[in-house]
């Protein structure tokens, strides 16, 4: 066991350098099932996008939908349809490049909501961004039939996007 402080949290966990691949690649898949018996993701998929859908729906007070919704990950109590799109920013890979937007043109949701978190899954920043000025945030890429958009600090200059990192904070 070894003492770590991240995120704000000390405590002792086992040396990993120690454990084989496999042991590694068990403890993984108990984390991950813990997460999910939580409630917390709703695959056993990379849980970035699983942990923003229940980040962004807890903090906003959204109802996820089921993971076969089409086009929306939550509504809101009015109807209002949002999709949720993160990214991990590691020191390997600095990309805030979201997840692929299809169908944009289908009007399937009425907000993105983007989260980039850091390497310690603490919210750098996040917004909430109007499906009517995504056209002019994200580009068509044929190879991936869809929209690709990068969220930057740049796109929170445009009137129809929302800083909403401190209440994901909180």
């Amino acid at each position: 066991m070894r003492r770590v402080t991240n995120i704000g949290l000390a405590m002792d966990i086992p040396d990993y350098t120690k454990l084989t691949v496999a042991e590694l690649l068990n403890v993984h898949s108990a984390v991950l099932g813990e997460l999910r018996n939580r409630n917390v993701t709703r695959s056993n998929n990379n849980p970035t996008g699983d942990y923003a859908e229940w980040l962004v729906a807890t903090a906003l007070g959204l109802t996820l939908e089921k993971n076969s919704a089409k086009g929306f990950d939550a509504v809101d109590s009015q109807g209002i349809r949002y999709q949720i799109k993160s990214r991990r920013v590691t020191p390997n890979n600095a990309s805030t490049q979201l997840g692929v937007i299809r169908n944009l043109d289908g009007g399937d949701f009425d907000f993105l909501v983007a989260v980039i978190f850091n390497s310690n899954w603490q919210v750098s920043y996040a917004a909430k961004i109007s499906h009517h000025v995504l056209p002019e945030l994200a580009a068509y890429r044929s190879h991936v039939n869809g929209h690709i958009m990068h969220l930057r600090p740049s796109v929170f200059t445009n009137p129809g996007v929302e800083d909403i990192s401190d209440q994901l904070r909180q």
